[in-house]
Formats: structure tokens, sequence, C-alpha cells
């Protein structure tokens, strides 16, 4: 199957690798483990407790290789989709999972629509009607370069919203993998590489930082998740968290591409610069 990569002018090829777009991975990984298959089979495969920052900079590498990546991008849907083949097995209540299970690799990409709509609307410019069809029209297109069946993904707008309403009241639950990920975002360990004399400085950083990462993954996910899970929330803290929202809104658009952008993103974009330039200095007159 054919998949045509994304580039220049797309939403994604914009938004897809700026690095606030991590102020909601926590929650999108809060959310995808409350699917039983999912949460099940991260329990058992997956390293995120044991090597935190080696999983975050590969899931980082991959996410803008989708993006970013040009032909790269189909090649990494498929190195993706044959690394999680063999991953299946019995849950603790005696469910079989299977990580290319249909319903749960769709749900794993679903969730990104859903929570870039959520940024946006606390750390950026709430989408308008139209960006949001737009978006989750590319949407569409990053799921088939991640090789997720069509049948799976809504056709239009209005049935993605009434797919997640009805995924977060029948299918999601109080998963154990879940609450163990929310317990885990408020310990950041020390990076890998960090020079000795840093690292024992590290834990009132980390301890800070978890904090932060907990606030954020609690107050950005859905309400009626936030019930499922039995988190509490208060207005006092939704205001702080809008405060918070704003500042990086207006900070955001501010800074230095490089500073902006991860590095795969940033070098793309800059690299596709570069090339209409030249395209356009060769054009006839």
């Amino acid at each position: 199957m054919d998949v045509e990569p994304f580039g220049p002018g797309s939403m994604h090829w914009e938004t897809a690798g700026e690095y606030r777009n991590l102020l909601v991975g926590g929650s999108a990984l809060v959310l995808q483990t409350m699917h039983p298959a999912v949460g099940a089979a991260v329990a058992e495969h997956s390293v995120y407790k044991a090597d935190p920052w080696g999983r975050l900079n590969r899931t980082l590498a991959s996410v803008q290789t989708w993006v970013y990546g040009g032909a790269a991008g189909p090649a990494e849907g498929r190195r993706l989709r044959e690394i999680h083949r063999t991953i299946s097995g019995v849950d603790a209540r005696g469910r079989s999972y299977h990580a290319l299970n249909g319903e749960a690799w769709a749900w794993v990409h679903l969730t990104l629509f859903e929570r870039f709509v959520t940024l946006n609307r606390y750390f950026g410019t709430p989408l308008t009607g139209g960006q949001q069809r737009r978006l989750y029209e590319e949407s569409r297109q990053l799921g088939r370069i991640l090789r997720v069946p069509e049948r799976e993904m809504p056709e239009s707008l209005d049935d993605y919203w009434r797919y997640f309403e009805r995924m977060v009241a029948e299918r999601l639950e109080a998963h154990p993998t879940a609450l163990d990920v929310l317990a885990v975002t408020r310990g950041t360990p020390a990076p890998p590489g960090l020079p000795a004399p840093l690292r024992r400085l590290w834990a009132p950083v980390g301890a800070g930082a978890g904090e932060l990462s907990h606030f954020l993954t609690v107050g950005t996910l859905p309400a009626a998740v936030r019930s499922k899970l039995g988190l509490r929330w208060t207005a006092r803290e939704e205001r702080r968290l809008r405060r918070l929202g704003h500042a990086v809104a207006v900070l955001t658009p501010r800074l230095p591409e490089r500073l902006r952008y991860m590095p795969i993103a940033y070098h793309a974009r800059r690299a596709a610069r570069a090339t209409q330039r030249l395209e356009r200095r060769l054009r006839p007159a």
C-alpha cells in the first residue's frame, strides 16, 4: 500500500515536531494503557520503568520519522508493526491480548488526535472546526503510514468524537498499567550520561519535574477519564493549569526554530526550505 508522506504545508509538518507535544505525552500513555489489551502488552513487554529515557528517545525518534522522514515514514510504520507482531499473551484477568489487535492498534494511534486538540486548547490556540477536520484527515493519512486497519478509523471528525466518547465510556478501564504510569510520572530519574557531580544534585530537580509532569498528566486528561481513574482535580488546579498554558502559548511562537522543534523535525524543515530555494533558483524565468 503506497502512502503519501507528509511534507511542508501539512498541519503535522508544522506542529508534530514541537517540544510542547511533550506536555501531553504522559496523558497520551495513560489513555492508551487504559485499553485492556494495550495495558497488558505494555505491562509485560515495555521498558517504560526500567529505561524511561531510552524509551522516550526511541518513541520521539519514531514519531518524528512518521512525519518528517519522507519515504522513511512508511518504512518506520512497517518496522513498528513487525516488532509488535510477537507481542501477545494473557492478562491477569485471563483475557487474551495481541499488540496488533485492530481495535487496540487503532486506539494507540487515534488517541494522538485527541491529545493534539487538547494540547492546542491548553498550550496554544484552540483549533477551529475546519482545522480539526483538516488535522483529522491528516491523522487518517498517518494511520495508513502506521498500517492501522481502515475499518478501525472513523471516517469523519463527527464520527471520531462519537468513537472517542464510546471508547472512554465502554472500553477503557482503570487498568493497573495506567495507574502505574501515573505513579511513574511523579519520579523523574536522572538522564543517562549526566556527570556524577550533577547526578548527586538531581534529586530535588527530578522531584520537581515529576510533580509538574504528574500535574500536567492529570490536568489534561478528559474529565470522564479522571473520574474513571478516581483522580481528583479542583477548580484551583484548573486555573493554575490555564495560567501555565497561557504562558506556553505566548512563549512558543517566539522561540528560535532550533529550540522549538526536536532535532529530526528541525533538520527536516531546514532541508525542505533549502530544497525549495534551490528549486526556485533553477526555475526558468
